[in-house]
């Protein structure tokens, strides 16, 4: 259902580089109007919001996961999303989103990995296929889908990857968090700078939005309990943990010309949790 959306980007509405947008001065630097997204774990959560912010803005969001009936029913929402199931630990999945999305409009311009499973929180209860598995998701199929993207670019371009961590990747939230999920967040942060080293020549931007706390399918449960929400809040600068939409301003900076001169950071997008 999502072939109607899919409009060739052409002629000044289309961006041809990040810097596009500051010649327009302010109002420009967010723009992402004409240029095509790609957001893995679209379905729910952050990966949902980030599909509709993109959208909103002015990009063509291929949002994809598993849930196929989830991205259909945002994609009723929005014009500008074209879902597409996508299992993002197979091969053949990854390379068929690849292909539309070129296909739509000759290149990807943004790349959010965003997709994500958590495993035991207790260390000792995970078990050699629980760690695998939730490296495969969270880490290894973000590396393979961003040389997938960056292989099918133009040698010269100003492609913008943007790869989801957490504060889990960063410092230690136990008892909740657990070891496979920190590892895989923490890879994710040395995977950005060294993909932002050796693609920067090209143009190429990667970069890492590093959320808190928020009330996601990831963290049920977490909020709905008092003795939790409470850590939660006492362990947080403001407070509080993050109300919706609060991660999709860093990204938004991310993808558009606003963050053309930055590459290989994470921006930290969680209350002032780790600067406690």
């Amino acid at each position: 259902m999502g072939e109607a959306r899919e409009r060739q980007a052409e002629g000044p509405d289309r961006m041809t580089s990040h810097t596009a947008g500051a010649a327009d001065g302010a109002a420009g630097l967010f723009d992402v109007h004409g240029r095509v997204a790609v957001v893995t774990g679209a379905s729910s959560g952050l990966g949902e919001g980030f599909t509709r912010t993109l959208a909103e803005a002015g990009a063509t969001v291929f949002a994809t996961a598993r849930r196929l009936d989830r991205l259909e029913a945002l994609a009723k929402e929005h014009d500008a999303v074209v879902p597409v199931a996508c299992d993002v630990t197979v091969h053949d999945d990854r390379c068929a989103l690849v292909e539309r999305a070129v296909r739509h409009g000759d290149r990807i311009d943004i790349l959010v990995n965003n997709a994500g499973v958590s495993g035991p929180p207790q260390a000792e209860d995970e078990t050699p296929e629980d760690f695998h598995g939730v490296l495969d998701v969270n880490l290894a199929a973000g590396f393979h889908l961003a040389t997938a993207v960056a292989s099918s670019a133009p040698e010269q371009t100003d492609l913008s990857i943007i790869n989801v961590s957490s504060v889990v990747g960063m410092v230690t939230t136990a008892p909740i968090g657990g070891a496979s999920y920190a590892a895989s967040k923490a890879g994710i942060l040395g995977l950005t700078r060294e993909l932002a080293g050796q693609w920067g020549r090209r143009g190429i931007r990667v970069n890492a939005i590093v959320p808190g706390w928020f009330d996601t399918e990831m963290t049920d449960g977490l909020f709905d309990n008092e003795r939790s929400a409470t850590w939660v809040r006492r362990n947080t600068l403001l407070n509080r943990g993050g109300r919706p939409g609060e991660v999709d301003g860093a990204l938004l900076f991310l993808a558009s010309a606003a963050s053309s001169y930055v590459t290989g950071q994470a921006i930290v997008v969680d209350g002032g949790w780790t600067a406690r």
